[in-house]
C-alpha cells in the first residue's frame, strides 16, 4: 500500500472514529438530558409515555410499548400501560391486564429478567416458550419485525416493567407497513441494547421514585382523613363539615381560576396548591382536640347535667313547701284540739278559713316554682334574650329554698345564673374562648408536621380561617392585606356550611338563599371578600353539596 492510499486510510479511519464519539457523545448527552426529564416527571401516564418516546428516538424504533408488573392482586398481572406507533398515529390503545406468564415477549422478559433481542419476530423457533402473537398485527395491517425487549429492573434487581421496542427503522423518516418492513428495517445492535439497558434502569428508577411518591401520598391521605374522624368523633354534631368545606374551598378556588376580569384575575392556584388548599380545609378544625367535649356539644345554655340537678332542686323545694303547709296544719291542729269535734261543717268552722289559707299560700307557692320552671326553661334556649325573661330571671335569682340539712340555698346558683342570662346563643365567654382556641390548636398541631415545599402553606391557609377582613376575626385579628386569600375562601364555605347544615343541636339549618344573603351582609360589613361571596353566589359554588341541591 503506497504512502497516500496508507495516510487516506488513516484519514477515512479518523473521520469514522470522530463520527463515531460526536454520536456517542451526542447520546451521552441525550441520556442526560432524559434523565433529568424523568426525575421532573411526577405524573405516572407522563412518566411512562417519557421513557417510550425517548426510548424509540434514540433507537429510531417505529413503534413500542410499556407493561408494569401488578403484583398486589391474588395472581400477578402484567399491565399493558403505553404504546406508541410512528406509522399508524392515529390508532389508539387501551390499558389492559393480562396473566404474568411466559407465552408473550413481555411475559417472559418480565419474570426471567433476561433480555430479547429479536431480529425477526415472525421467525422465531418453535420450540421457544414465548411467541410473538400476531392478531394485533393483522387487526391494524401492521408487521411486527425486529424487537427489543428490556426488563425494567429497580436497585434491588427486581423487575418491575418491561420496555418493548419493535421495529429498528433504516431511516427515521420512513413510514413501516406490512409490505415494506422487511426492507425498511433493521434488527438491534449489542450497542442499542446497552444504551436501553441504561435508560430502562433510570426509567425503573423513576417509576419506583413515583409509586413511592403515589404511596406516600396515599399515606398522607389516609392520615388527613383519620384526623378528620378524630375530630368528627370529638364533635358528632358536626359529622360531614370537614369534608363539605373541602369540597367547597376547592370549587371556590377552580372558579377564582377561571377569572379573567376584575381583583380576582391575578388569582390562580395549580394543582399542588389546590392540593395545599384542600389539605388545610380538610383540618381546619382538627384543634377541636384539645376542645372539651361538652362545650362542643352543648345544645342549650345549660348542660344537661346541670338541668337534671336544677330540676332535682326545684322538686326538693316544692316538697320543702309541701312539708312546712303540713307541718303548719298540724301544729294549728294540734293547738286547737276540738276543731273537728265541734263542727262538721266548714262553713260554721271558726278555724277551717286558716287552714284553707294555708293550702292555698302552698298552690301558689308551687305555682310560681311551675313559672319558673317554664322561664329557665326559655331562657336556656339558644335565642335572643327578651327584656321580660329576663327581669323574671333576676327574680328568680333571689328564690331560696330550704334544703335538707335547714339551710337556704339560692334555687339557681350564681354559675348557672350566668348562663342563663347570655344574650344570645348558648356559650359564655370563656365557653366561646375555648372554642376560638380550636383554631390556635390546628395551627399549632399542623406546623409540627414536616410538611414537603408544596403544601408548607397548609398551616398558614387553616390558621387565617376565622379572621374577617375588618379586624374582627379571630383567633389574630388580622386585617384584610394579612390574610392568605386561600383562608379568605375557606371563611365563606366554612360560614356557608355552618349556616345550611341541618346536623347542629343547637340550631336548625338555614335554606340556601338565607345563607347567601347573610354571607352578603357580612361581604358588606368588610367581614367577608365581597367578589369571592359573588363568585361563590354567582357560579353557584354550593351546588357541590348534595344537601343544597335537594
Amino acid at each position: 500500500m503506497s504512502a497516500v492510499h496508507s495516510l487516506q486510510f488513516v484519514h477515512s479511519e479518523n473521520q469514522t472514529l470522530m463520527r463515531e464519539i460526536t454520536e456517542r457523545a451526542e447520546l451521552v448527552e441525550q441520556l442526560l438530558a432524559i434523565g433529568t426529564a424523568l426525575s421532573g416527571t411526577h405524573d405516572l401516564g407522563e412518566l411512562l409515555t417519557l421513557i417510550l418516546k425517548k426510548s424509540r428516538e434514540i433507537t429510531w424504533s417505529d413503534a413500542g410499548s410499556v407493561y408494569l408488573i401488578d403484583r398486589h392482586s391474588e395472581v400477578p398481572m402484567l399491565l399493558f400501560k403505553v404504546a406508541q406507533n410512528d406509522s399508524l398515529p392515529a390508532t389508539s390503545f387501551k390499558e389492559f391486564a393480562m396473566p404474568l406468564t411466559q407465552n408473550s415477549l413481555a411475559g417472559y422478559v418480565a419474570l426471567t429478567g433476561e433480555s430479547l433481542m429479536i431480529p425477526d419476530a415472525y421467525d422465531l423457533p418453535a420450540d421457544l416458550p414465548y411467541q410473538l402473537d400476531r392478531s394485533f398485527d393483522h387487526s391494524i395491517s401492521y408487521r411486527t419485525r425486529s424487537v427489543l425487549v428490556l426488563p425494567m429492573q429497580n436497585q434491588e434487581g427486581e423487575t418491575i416493567g418491561v420496555l418493548q421496542l419493535i421495529n429498528r427503522k433504516v431511516r427515521p423518516e420512513v413510514s413501516i407497513n406490512a409490505e415494506n418492513a422487511l426492507e425498511a428495517t433493521q434488527p438491534y445492535s449489542e450497542w442499542e441494547a446497552r444504551v436501553l439497558r441504561s435508560l430502562a434502569s433510570q426509567a425503573a428508577i423513576s417509576i419506583e421514585r413515583n409509586h413511592l411518591q403515589e404511596s406516600i401520598e396515599k399515606l398522607f391521605e389516609g392520615f388527613v382523613h383519620a384526623s378528620v374522624q378524630i375530630i368528627e368523633a370529638r364533635d358528632p354534631c358536626t359529622s360531614g363539615h370537614s369534608e363539605r368545606v373541602a369540597d367547597l374551598t376547592v370549587r371556590l378556588g377552580e372558579e377564582t381560576n377561571a377569572i379573567t376580569k376584575g381583583s380576582l384575575r391575578a388569582i390562580y392556584f395549580d394543582d399542588r396548591q389546590m392540593q395545599e388548599i384542600r389539605y388545610a380545609a380538610l383540618l381546619h378544625d382538627f384543634g377541636k382536640v384539645g376542645v372539651p367535649e361538652a362545650i362542643l356539644g352543648k345544645e342549650k345554655k345549660l348542660y344537661p347535667l346541670q338541668m337534671e340537678v336544677i330540676r332535682h332542686r326545684f322538686a326538693l323545694a316544692q316538697r320543702t313547701l309541701e312539708m312546712e303547709c303540713a307541718q303548719t296544719k298540724f301544729r294549728y291542729l294540734v293547738e286547737h284540739p276540738s276543731h273537728h269535734l265541734n263542727h262538721t261543717d266548714e262553713s260554721s268552722c271558726p278555724h277551717c278559713h286558716q287552714l284553707t289559707q294555708l293550702e292555698k299560700k302552698l298552690a301558689a307557692a308551687i305555682n310560681q316554682l311551675d313559672d319558673y320552671w317554664e322561664i329557665l326553661l326559655e331562657a336556656n334556649e339558644p335565642r335572643i334574650l327578651a327584656e321580660a325573661p329576663l327581669a323574671q330571671l333576676r327574680e328568680l335569682a333571689s328564690y331560696t329554698y330550704r334544703d335538707v340539712d335547714g339551710d337556704l340555698k339560692p334555687l339557681i346558683s350564681a354559675e348557672e345564673m350566668l348562663q342563663l342570662v347570655i344574650p344570645k346563643g348558648n356559650l359564655t365567654v370563656e365557653e366561646r374562648l375555648a372554642i376560638q382556641s380550636h383554631v390556635t390548636h390546628t395551627y399549632e398541631f399542623l406546623k409540627r408536621i414536616p410538611w414537603t415545599s408544596h403544601l408548607k402553606n397548609v398551616p398558614v391557609i387553616a390558621y387565617g380561617h376565622h379572621e374577617k377582613l375588618d379586624g374582627t376575626g379571630y383567633p389574630r385579628g388580622l386585617q384584610e392585606t394579612d390574610i392568605p386569600v386561600q383562608s379568605q375562601i375557606m371563611a365563606i364555605s366554612d360560614i356557608y356550611d355552618a349556616l345550611t347544615a341541618g346536623d347542629r343541636p343547637y340550631k336548625r339549618g338555614l335554606s340556601v338563599e338565607t345563607a347567601l344573603r347573610i354571607l352578603r351582609q357580612e361581604a358588606d360589613q368588610n367581614k367577608l371578600n365581597p367578589e369571592l361571596v359573588e363568585l361563590f353566589e354567582q357560579r353557584q359554588v354550593f351546588s357541590v353539596l348534595k344537601h343544597s341541591l335537594s
